[in-house]
């Protein structure tokens, strides 16, 4: 069973490949704000290191977000399209679940509070909690809050982009979620039968005017 996965929706640009539970190809691109000139030469990169034919995949996993919306739009367009293409199912993992993976795998953190800068002085927020299978699971629902009121429902260590901004130390390496703990994830979920067709390879904002220009959300928010 192999699992491409793909990351776009923040700052960095991720590709990944596992086979069974074997990670045989990762590759992460820094710069901000790249994502749509980097990930279709990396997910070639990918198949070709790896000799692996789209014949050979059992599916594609993508960051479904929340986070930048161009770059969670990204993700979810290049799935769709590959998918499509290829006759391949989907499987749609969260951002912040992504984060939190990471962190277990890391740092060996079992309980997580997940942020992520969602500008305009608020965070996107998720508790999470590790299950049996060594996967974290959200607890609670994720959610667009104000700083205030993010800092109020913190229980776990705090990871991710959003950390400092609430004033709590972010685990340096941990800042956004990358491939290869959206692959873990999907590798979960495709065994139990948790995938989607490739138009229900969706994005999620968690805020409902994301669309929208600043100046416009303002008005529709006063």
């Amino acid at each position: 069973m192999k699992i491409l996965a793909l990351e776009s929706a923040n700052e960095q640009c991720s590709v990944a490949l596992i086979d069974g539970s074997q990670l045989v190809y990762f590759e992460q691109y820094d710069e901000p704000r790249a994502q749509t000139q980097q990930i279709l030469p990396m997910i070639e990169q990918a198949l070709k290191q790896s000799q692996t034919t789209w014949q050979d995949l059992s599916a594609i996993a993508f960051s479904r977000g929340p986070g930048s919306f161009s770059g969670v739009r990204i993700n979810a367009a290049v799935t769709q399209a590959l998918a499509w293409a290829n006759d391949l199912p989907v499987i749609a993992v969260s951002t912040l679940q992504a984060l939190a993976q990471q962190a277990y795998r890391e740092e060996g953190l079992a309980q997580v509070t997940a942020v992520l800068d969602a500008r305009m002085q608020e965070v996107y927020f998720a508790q999470f909690a590790l299950n049996e299978q060594g996967i974290m699971q959200v607890v609670g629902e994720e959610q667009l809050l104000s700083y205030d009121q993010a800092i109020t429902q913190i229980q776990y260590p705090v990871v991710g982009s959003g950390a400092t901004l609430l004033g709590h130390q972010s685990y340096t390496k941990i800042r956004y979620a990358n491939a290869q703990d959206i692959a873990e994830i999907a590798q979960a979920e495709f065994h139990q039968g948790h995938t989607v067709s490739a138009d229900q390879a969706l994005p999620v904002y968690l805020r409902d005017n994301a669309w929208k220009k600043i100046s416009e959300q303002n008005k529709s928010s006063s």
